[in-house]
Parts: structure tokens; C-alpha cells; sequence
């Protein structure tokens, strides 16, 4: 895993390559950045706007935590000005492919200073890594990809700055009508099951209570003792709903809903966005998607 670090160190370890190929590379266009999964990406788009070409590895309605990196990917790595990684060890395959590319650039960690859940704070003992599920992370994540720009770029620097406040704002409007919604939902209402563990920041930030059958990384496999607890737990509670995540196969939840008679609730984008023409084609309409499928589905 890529250490997390201050963006300044990541960048400026680069050096001469970090302030003056990327300055070459406007010369002739847009700055190259490749992120790594598509939450990731339609950020830095948010953010770079026209002076920055956004390669994404992991596409729409993908599992960046079982992805097979190619060697086209290799390519888009080795080409790029700078290159824009979740961290927290969300993309256990990205050492390899930085190994394989030969990359030698600027790396920015997107969650860099944010505090991360997991490590005892689920049954699992790992680190959760989606920490974009809490819109006051996605700040966090703002403020680094608008620095890690800014010094690749440093003629854009304003450019990007302005438009990380833009965004901010917009991110502040979501996050005013995520805290007014839940505010008034009952405690014994706010409890659903999801198909991974992916929504922790979401529920440590808002108040409401998932449940999975499967840890924070899908590579995990849930185990018949997982499952039979699960159930015994949705009974108990009478937890009203089960979600389908876009990026997971809901075999799995079908069983669950059979054996419990709680309803799908809907499709919960986790770790990746629909297709542009879908109802998550950008990070801040999949959280308004997430809300409207939780507002529904629990009876607010």
C-alpha cells in the first residue's frame, strides 16, 4: 500500500518532474491524472475541470477492491502527470501496478487526514477505507486533489482552488439535507443491511445502523455462522430493509430476505458510480440516490 502522507511530501518528492513536466504538459494540453475508481475521478474532474485529462482505472459499477489492473493501465500510469490514489488500503493491487509501470511521479492520497474508522470498529479488525461515504470526508478529499494539482500545475493553482470552494459548497448543501433528513427518523427505524461493510463512515456521521454479511473488502467471503447470525439479528430488530449494492452479485441478500421477510430496499451505490446516463453518474448524485433509496425504504 502507497504510505498516507502530507500532500506536500508526496508531490515535492517528486521534485524537477512534479513543477516542470507537468508546466510542459499544459503546453500541449490538459494535465494527464489518472485516478484510480470512479468516485475518485469524477472528484478530480469536479476539481481540475478543463485543464486536466482524468483517466479512471476502475470504472462504473466496478469492485475496485477485486480489480485486475491491465496493461493498459500500466500504460495510462506510466504516461501521467499525477496520479490520485483513495488509500487506507482500498486498492491493495496499486503497488503492483506503480511496480509494473515504472512510475516515478507525484502521488496524491486523497484521504490524507482523514481519521479512519475500522481497526476494532468492525467485527473484522481492518481499516475501512470508504471514507467518502461521509460528505465532510469528501472535503478532506477536495482539499487534497485541489493542492496536489496546484503544485503539478502551479498556473492552475487559482483555477483549482475556486473550483474546490465551488464544489465544497455543493458538497455542504448535500451534507445539510442528509443531517435535516435522518435528523427526524426514529432510532429504532434507522437499521438496514447492505451486502458489505462499506457504509461505516455513512452511519458513524448520520445515525443510521448497517448491517453486512460481508467485511469491509468484498474479496471476504461470508460464512454460514456470518449469515445465520445476520438473520437472527434482522428477526430481532425488525430491520425493514435489505440493499442491493451495484457493484455486488445479491444472491446472497435474496437468501436473506426469504429467511426473514424484510423487502429490498432499493440499489445503494458503495464503492463505485453508475454509468454517466445512471442515477450516480457523479459522487454527489450518488448520495443524493443513497438518501432517496433510504428515505423510501425506511418510511420517512
Amino acid at each position: 500500500m502507497i504510505p498516507r502522507r502530507s500532500i506536500l511530501i508526496s508531490v515535492f518528492a517528486a521534485g524537477l518532474f512534479g513543477l516542470f513536466g507537468s508546466i510542459h504538459a499544459r503546453a500541449d494540453g490538459p494535465v494527464d491524472v489518472v485516478a484510480t475508481f470512479s468516485i475518485l475521478g469524477d472528484m478530480v474532474r469536479q476539481v481540475g475541470g478543463d485543464r486536466v485529462h482524468v483517466t479512471t482505472l476502475v470504472g462504473p459499477d466496478a469492485d475496485g477492491h477485486v480489480y485486475q489492473p491491465t496493461p493498459a493501465d500500466a500504460r495510462s500510469v506510466a504516461e501521467t502527470s499525477l496520479l490520485i490514489v483513495n488509500g487506507l488500503g482500498f486498492e491493495g493491487w496499486i503497488d503492483r501496478l506503480t511496480e509494473a509501470s515504472g512510475y516515478k511521479g507525484p502521488v496524491v492520497t486523497a484521504t490524507t487526514g482523514v481519521e479512519p474508522a475500522g481497526a476494532g470498529d468492525n467485527d473484522h479488525g481492518e481499516i475501512d477505507p470508504h471514507a467518502w461515504q461521509s460528505l465532510a470526508n469528501a472535503r478532506i478529499y477536495v482539499r487534497n486533489i485541489a493542492d496536489g494539482l496546484a503544485v503539478i500545475d502551479p498556473a492552475g493553482a487559482e483555477i483549482y482552488h475556486s473550483n474546490a470552494t465551488r464544489y465544497t459548497k455543493e458538497i455542504d448543501a448535500v451534507e445539510a439535507r442528509v443531517r435535516e433528513t435522518f435528523g427526524s427518523l426514529p432510532v429504532e427505524r434507522r437499521k438496514v443491511v447492505t451486502s458489505h461493510d462499506a457504509f461505516g463512515y455513512f452511519s458513524a456521521t448520520y445515525g443510521i445502523e448497517f448491517y453486512a454479511p460481508v467485511g469491509v473488502n468484498t474479496e471476504a467471503e461470508a460464512s454460514a455462522g456470518d449469515i445465520a447470525r445476520l438473520i437472527r439479528q434482522i428477526n430481532k430488530e425488525k430491520i425493514p430493509a435489505v440493499f442491493v449494492e451495484n457493484i455486488s452479485d445479491r444472491r446472497l441478500l435474496d437468501q436473506i430476505v426469504r429467511e426473514t421477510g424484510a423487502r429490498i430496499g432499493g440499489t445503494l451505490y458503495s464503492d463505485a458510480l453508475s454509468k454517466a446516463d445512471g442515477p450516480a453518474g457523479t459522487y454527489l448524485d450518488m448520495m443524493r440516490h443513497n438518501i432517496r433509496v433510504l428515505v423510501d425504504a425506511l418510511g420517512i
